[in-house]
């Protein structure tokens, strides 16, 4: 099937544009871009960079895809934005090239990135992600598999979202949020889990209970980080689950977005 390009798009000769890609009007493609078979861009669309696109993507007006990073350090290095297949990428949204050079930014397939989100530098975004609209990620994120992000919430720089974790809307998010939980507030803690998105995932009452419980312990029973993990180790019997809370933890550079003490917020298991 041959590629539907309109007249007033504007394709550097150089870019590889695979079949049965529709690129609307007054689109802008760079030389250095490559596109995927099925893909559409519907119009005002810019591709620039270095940036390769995957097959089944719907990339909505005005978004604005590789173009260099928002950071005082880059010199014009070649860096790099890789885009997965059958995403949907809203009107306005922004996702920047890495900021050094041979450096990528990452996205994964199947995400769902809302109007006016901003994805920055150097970020690795896995499959399935909801960004919902004006969510804002700083240069090296990362954002694991089935995570739901809230409207206009703000996630600072280097920050880890953990798998199956949802981010109530407008929050300010300094610090890694868990796998599984549900974080909200200014800035976001811990509130419960994520049951809603355990649930769509597959997972049973029983494993979700079993999580509901390790995520109390380890992020909103007030305890020393080391003594929480000692007791989960106590109480939880262990699987694939609950060693990936704990490793994730472990791991942490930033810290994890606990709350102070067990009677400082209430608990929630969603916020829809």
């Amino acid at each position: 099937m041959a590629s539907k390009i309109h007249p007033s798009a504007i394709v550097a000769k150089e870019a590889r544009i695979a079949s049965g890609v529709e690129i609307g009007p007054y689109c802008l493609i760079g030389p250095n871009v490559t596109i995927g078979s099925g893909t559409r861009l519907l119009g005002h669309v810019v591709v620039d960079g270095h940036t390769q696109i995957g097959e089944n993507c719907s990339i909505f007006y005005g978004a604005c895809l590789g173009a260099a990073p928002q950071d005082k350090k880059y010199k014009g290095e070649v860096s790099y934005l890789t885009i997965g297949s059958d995403n949907i990428i809203r009107e306005y949204v922004t996702i920047n090239v890495g900021a050094s050079s041979g450096s990528k930014t990452i996205i994964g397939n199947k995400n769902f990135l809302m109007a006016s989100s901003h994805i920055g530098h150097d970020c690795v975004i896995g499959n399935e992600v909801v960004l919902v609209n004006g969510g804002g990620l700083g240069g090296h994120v990362v954002v694991e598999d089935q995570v739901v992000i809230g409207g206009h919430t703000g996630i600072h720089q280097f920050c880890r979202v953990g798998k199956l974790a949802m981010i109530g809307g407008l929050s300010k998010v300094v610090v890694d949020v868990p796998p599984f939980s549900m974080c909200d507030g200014n800035p976001a803690v811990v509130k419960g889990i994520n049951a809603v998105g355990l649930k769509r995932a597959g997972l049973s009452s029983s494993q979700a209970m079993k999580i509901k419980k390790a995520i109390k312990i380890l992020f909103m029973s007030g305890m020393a980080l080391t003594h929480a993990l000692e007791q989960l180790s106590l109480e939880v019997e262990m699987d694939a689950q609950i060693k990936a809370l704990m490793e994730f933890t472990k791991k942490s550079k930033r810290g994890v977005a606990r709350q102070s003490s067990s009677k400082s917020e209430p608990e929630i298991d969603n916020v829809v």
